[in-house]
């Protein structure tokens, strides 16, 4: 089983530490193949930034039906471009907070997410209202570092993001948390240990929701809104993704 996992920034340090991640839960016999866009920010941390990765986005999802992917993890916490990406898909496409705030909701009565900027908490509002979490989601806290000095030396960014997550349990009276940052993925277990409550990486979770879908021969329904894109012409810079 293939499992191609696309970061759609395209900081590959950041892509190579999400792929460790996925490895790491991933069952024997599945290759995860963990990419950056040739094109697209540098950092997703606005809706500019989210809307211009969506298209290097979609190129590695193409690109990985060449492959032979039988599922693919988006691995951002925005979540851009799923819907797009299950149209072009043959197999499951999970998205990370997707994945992330389905897995918390079987493990608590509450959740909270814990992000990198206050910026970013309207989106993940709005995810979690999306996906059918409005009433489970008691907060969403921002420790205001960018996501490219998360793993910066003196950045703080661990003590910050824990006491955060502390503060969720108190102040939030959440049971679960979820890190709103797929940058944030190998931090999940020492923060989990230190505060002796689920602590979830939606990395992980995605990665494991996309094997269990293929695994069970499940893919995305074409029969309505996810069928492929209609036939037409693009034009301009967008002109090599046209559905023809």
């Amino acid at each position: 089983m293939l499992i191609k996992i696309i970061n759609p920034n395209t900081t590959w340090a950041m892509t190579r530490r999400i792929g460790d991640c996925a490895r790491a839960v991933a069952a024997a016999g599945t290759e995860i193949s963990a990419v950056s866009p040739s094109m697209g920010p540098a950092s997703i941390e606005s809706h500019y930034d989210e809307a211009l990765s969506v298209p290097g986005l979609l190129e590695e999802v193409e690109r990985g039906e060449g492959e032979g992917a039988d599922g693919y993890v988006i691995a951002c916490f925005g979540d851009p471009g799923l819907d797009a990406a299950r149209e072009l898909a043959s197999g499951p496409v999970v998205g990370i907070a997707e994945a992330a705030m389905h897995a918390a909701s079987f493990l608590g009565r509450g959740f909270s997410v814990v992000t990198t900027l206050g910026r970013t908490r309207g989106r993940a509002w709005d995810l979690a209202a999306h996906y059918g979490f409005a009433d489970r989601c008691r907060g969403v806290r921002a420790c205001e570092v960018p996501v490219l000095e998360l793993d910066e030396p003196g950045s703080g960014a661990r003590e910050l993001i824990t006491a955060e997550c502390r503060a969720a349990l108190v102040e939030d009276q959440a049971d679960v948390i979820v890190l709103g940052c797929a940058g944030m993925a190998d931090l999940a277990a020492e923060i989990s240990s230190v505060l002796g409550v689920p602590v979830i990486d939606g990395v992980a979770a995605a990665t494991k929701m996309a094997e269990s879908l293929v695994a069970l021969g499940l893919r995305t329904s074409t029969w309505g809104e996810f069928a492929p894109p209609p036939a037409k012409q693009y034009v301009g810079l967008l002109s090599e993704f046209a559905v023809l």
